[in-house]
């Protein structure tokens, strides 16, 4: 059975970092893509970034890009998602996914 478990998420101003953290279980997880999804309120899902390879493959978002960075501790099966200069546009609950399975979120609130 597939799981997926996002924690780290809370309440920060902006121009704060957070790390998300998902711990993994249930597929082989070095061997298979992984995506963070967000989802704001009042809105739809929005992809947010990608990890495959081990975490040496890795994409995002342009509306992230060079503020998140994806990472994986395959020794734990955990991914990470190390944001950055936060802003308020980034509140929303966070996702981590495999196959289609996006098991438990973790709130991110960006505040003045």
């Amino acid at each position: 059975e597939v799981q997926m478990v996002a924690s780290g998420g809370g309440l920060v101003q902006p121009g704060g970092s957070l790390r998300l953290s998902c711990a993994a279980s249930g597929f082989a997880f070095s061997s298979n893509t992984m995506d963070w999804v967000r989802q704001a309120p009042g809105k739809g899902l929005e992809w947010v970034s990608g990890v495959s390879s081990g975490g040496y493959r890795t994409t995002y978002a342009s509306s992230v890009k060079s503020r998140f960075t994806a990472s994986t501790d395959n020794t734990k099966n955990t991914l990470h998602l190390h944001m950055n200069s936060l802003i308020p546009e980034g509140t929303a609950v966070y996702y981590c996914e495999y196959s289609g399975d996006r098991g438990q979120g973790t709130q991110v609130t960006v505040y003045s």
